[in-house]
């Protein structure tokens, strides 16, 4: 019975040495990934945000959002960069505004022994171990063949763009002009560079249709701009002799989709892009970086009126809503 008793005590003794040293253990700190996007209010990086947060609970880092008040505000950015590095993360996952004005920051970023990861808009730093977003030149060619397709005879096309120093805006634009010119039946008859704002692009695509009235197809390449230019086309009551072709998913744009002033989307994959740059930012700290790809193309497809009730186009229009519906 003594004998028993003796080895109960010492199972009892064991158990509260073990518990005692777990207990004098702090718990591992999670490690630090900085997300900074072009901004922070428009439904694109909502869902981006959404992805990334998924990421980031999946694989247990901590994770800082931040964004300037205005897609133009590169130097804004680039601090938030600068104060990353200082507040101690160990990754940056960037969507730059600017692809050259940012490559300093970056690479200021990487000499103290940061990570880059790069998503939706590159950055012109050699230090980037991957890209993942949209192809944007085969985008552009995307939005160019929506309108080849859907208009009949010659095209006297207005296109709406914005900064110039985006390297994804940029290769939107050529992509389409390219493609346009390739057709033999497109011609590009005026260029509206506005703000990534939408009542700005609003103005400013209302001046473009007053100034070239012969324009039947109007390209935007990006969110804020195609729903300036969806409600320019609603004021001036042209939904009957312009076909719009904009870009990423918008409440604005698919009521316009489903009401006839809006023709086509090219809808891109935030949520992928959050998800895939958090998870992508882990494998870096986890000494996984060697199985990155140098470029990860996330899924673009052309939404329109024939196909917008497809489980494809809904899952595509609406993965910020799903992701919302499948946290509760």
């Amino acid at each position: 019975m003594r004998r028993n008793r003796r080895l109960a005590l010492w199972a009892v003794l064991a158990l509260l040495l073990l518990c005692g040293c777990r207990a004098g253990h702090a718990p591992a700190a999670r490690r630090s990934v900085a997300l900074i996007t072009k901004s922070t209010d428009s439904e694109f990086f909502l869902s981006v945000f959404a992805g990334a947060g998924a990421a980031a609970a999946e694989y247990n880092l901590e994770l800082t959002i931040s964004g300037p008040g205005t897609e133009e505000d590169y130097e804004t950015q680039n601090k938030m960069i600068a104060q990353a590095v200082e507040d101690g993360a160990e990754v940056i996952v960037l969507s730059a505004i600017d692809y050259e004005r940012s490559a300093a920051a970056i690479d200021a970023a990487a000499q103290e022994g940061v990570k880059i990861v790069s998503i939706d808009s590159g950055v012109g730093s050699r230090y980037v171990s991957t890209y993942i977003g949209t192809d944007n030149y085969a985008a552009g060619q995307m939005a160019a063949r929506a309108a080849l397709e859907g208009v009949e005879g010659p095209l006297r096309v207005g296109i709406v763009t914005y900064n110039e120093g985006t390297a994804n805006g940029q290769e939107r634009v050529r992509g389409a002009i390219n493609a346009l010119d390739e057709s033999g039946r497109a011609r590009v008859v005026g260029v509206a560079t506005t703000l990534v704002d939408a009542p700005r692009a609003q103005t400013d695509t209302v001046s473009l249709l007053l100034a070239h009235p012969e324009i039947n197809v109007l390209m935007a390449f990006n969110e804020p701009t195609s729903v300036g230019a969806a409600r320019a086309v609603r004021t001036l009551d042209r939904a009957d002799d312009i076909f719009l072709v904009g870009f990423d998913s918008n409440v604005v744009t698919i009521d316009g989709l489903q009401d006839g002033y809006v023709d086509a989307l090219i809808v891109q994959n935030p949520y992928a892009m959050g998800y895939l740059g958090v998870e992508s930012a882990y494998k870096l700290l986890t000494e996984q970086g060697g199985s990155l790809e140098p470029v990860v193309d996330t899924s673009t497809q052309i939404v329109n009126r024939e196909n917008i009730f497809t489980m494809d186009s809904q899952k595509a229009l609406f993965a910020f809503d799903q992701y919302k519906e499948r946290s509760k």
